[in-house]
């Protein structure tokens, strides 16, 4: 199921396809940190997966439905603490889904480094923690420094494709459930 993509623009009431390049800048925040935002290309979870190796276990999956098809409740779906394995064994079997379908955030965490990867519903991922790490991991993939473009006017896309493997998703492992935040809704 390549090909599709989480967002798309509208321009003059028509849809279009929307591409992130594979680009990165550093962002100051609010607390005096900063951070990584990185665009995401279209379909290949390859770069999750550079960035998870830089990573120490045991780490924590967040799976953020925000806007289900009828596969669960909306909510926050923690993982068990998982290795560095595991979550890359994750990502490779749902990749096609979670490079396609906008319906979900999802987590990372390593507590060991506090470090924390989020790729949010508009296929940016928002890198916290080892920065230089994470900065050298994407450079080596050929991502360049660059400001990311603008949405402007999009619609997200929850496919109907993907309901299965939306539903496998949430029985790959044992979940704990939280209600969804307020920043976590549409």
């Amino acid at each position: 199921m390549k090909g599709f993509l989480k967002i798309s623009n509208l321009k003059n009431g028509d849809e279009a396809p929307f591409e992130t390049p594979a680009a990165y800048s550093l962002q100051g925040m609010s607390s005096g940190g900063a951070r990584l935002v990185v665009g995401v290309p279209a379909g290949d979870p390859g770069f999750l997966l550079a960035l998870l190796k830089e990573l120490h276990g045991p780490l924590f999956i967040l799976y953020v439905l925000h806007t289900p098809r009828g596969e669960a409740a909306p909510g926050r779906y923690q993982s068990p603490e998982v290795s560095v394995a595991q979550a890359e064994q994750f990502i490779l079997q749902f990749g096609s889904f979670l490079t396609a379908d906008a319906r979900f955030d999802l987590w990372v965490h390593s507590p060991a480094l506090n470090g924390t990867l989020v790729w949010d519903r508009h296929n940016q991922l928002y890198c916290y923690g080892p920065l230089v790490q994470f900065t050298a991991a994407l450079s080596s993939l050929g991502f360049n420094e660059q400001p990311l473009p603008d949405f402007g006017p999009h619609i997200h896309h929850y496919r109907s494709e993907f309901d299965d493997q939306a539903q496998k998703i949430l029985q790959y492992f044992q979940w704990s459930f939280s209600p969804l935040r307020p920043e976590d809704e549409q």
